[in-house]
C-alpha cells in the first residue's frame, strides 16, 4: 500500500511540475548587443533576412529595401583622355614641312621628304615635284602621275604629315625664335612655349601675320586665336 502511495505522489510530480526555461531565438538586435552571430543571409535577398525568419527589427528594415527597385550606377571612366586633333584635309603645305611619302611596293621611293625653300621635294627617278600650296592629297595624284608616265605601270602613293613648319614669335617674350608647330595651338599657347610674358608686355593682345590663298594677313588678336603653321607673332610692350 505504501509503495502504491508512493508512486501515485511521484506520477503526480512529473504532471504538475512548473514551465522548464528553454533558450529563446535572439533578434538581430540581441545579437548585435550579446556579440552573437547573426543567421547568414540568402543569396540574392541582400544583407538581411524576411522578418519571419528572424524576427527582429533590423530584419524587417531588411525585408522592405530589399524588395525596393535598386538604382544602377554607370562606371566612372578611368582616365579623361582628350580627343586627338583633327585630320584638316585642305591644309595647304609649304616651306619647311616634312612629309612622309610612302609608295606601295617600292621601298626606294618610300621616304621622309621636307619641302624646300622652293617649295619643291625631290623624290627618285621623278625628279623635283612642286609642292607648295598643294594638299597631300593633290600631292599624291601629281607623284602618283609622274610615276605612272613611264617608270611605275600602277603605282599607289599616300602623303601624309610627319611633321609642320615651324611658327615664329617675336617681341616680349621670354625666348623669341622659331619653334615647332603642334596641331591645335593658340596664340596664348605659342606664349607659353617661348617662356611667358616679359614684365613690359601687353597681355590683353598680340599681332598676328598669318597667311592663306588670298597673301599674309596681319591682324591684332586675343590670345585665345588659333594658330597655324608658319604664322608669326608679336608681342607688343605696353604703355603703361
Amino acid at each position: 500500500m505504501v509503495a502504491v502511495i508512493a508512486a501515485l505522489a511521484l506520477t503526480g510530480c512529473v504532471h504538475n511540475s512548473g514551465p522548464v526555461a528553454t533558450a529563446q531565438p535572439r533578434s538581430d538586435l540581441d545579437a548585435m548587443a550579446y556579440g552573437q552571430a547573426p543567421t547568414p543571409a540568402p543569396v540574392g535577398r541582400g544583407l538581411f533576412t524576411s522578418a519571419s525568419n528572424s524576427g527582429g527589427a533590423l530584419a524587417a528594415l531588411g525585408s522592405s529595401s530589399s524588395s525596393s527597385p535598386r538604382r544602377a550606377y554607370a562606371a566612372m571612366p578611368a582616365a579623361y583622355a582628350p580627343a586627338p586633333a583633327a585630320y584638316d584635309p585642305d591644309y595647304r603645305l609649304d616651306a619647311g614641312d616634312r612629309l612622309r611619302i610612302v609608295v606601295y611596293g617600292q621601298e626606294g621611293l618610300t621616304n621622309t621628304y621636307a619641302i624646300d625653300a622652293g617649295g619643291a621635294i625631290t623624290m627618285p627617278l621623278i625628279g623635283a615635284v612642286p609642292a607648295r600650296g598643294r594638299t597631300p592629297a593633290g600631292l599624291a595624284a601629281d607623284v602618283t602621275a609622274r610615276l605612272r608616265n613611264g617608270f611605275i605601270r600602277e603605282p599607289s602613293v599616300a602623303v601624309e604629315i610627319e611633321s609642320y613648319r615651324p611658327f615664329f614669335i617675336l617681341g616680349e617674350v621670354a625666348a623669341p625664335g622659331a619653334y615647332p608647330y603642334v596641331p591645335n595651338m593658340s596664340v596664348e599657347s605659342a606664349v607659353a612655349v617661348a617662356g611667358g610674358f616679359s614684365p613690359r608686355a601687353r597681355r590683353d593682345q598680340v599681332i598676328l601675320t598669318h597667311g592663306d590663298a588670298r597673301g599674309m594677313v596681319r591682324a591684332a588678336v586675343p590670345l585665345g586665336t588659333p594658330l597655324g603653321p608658319g604664322d608669326t607673332v608679336l608681342v607688343g610692350e605696353r604703355w603703361f
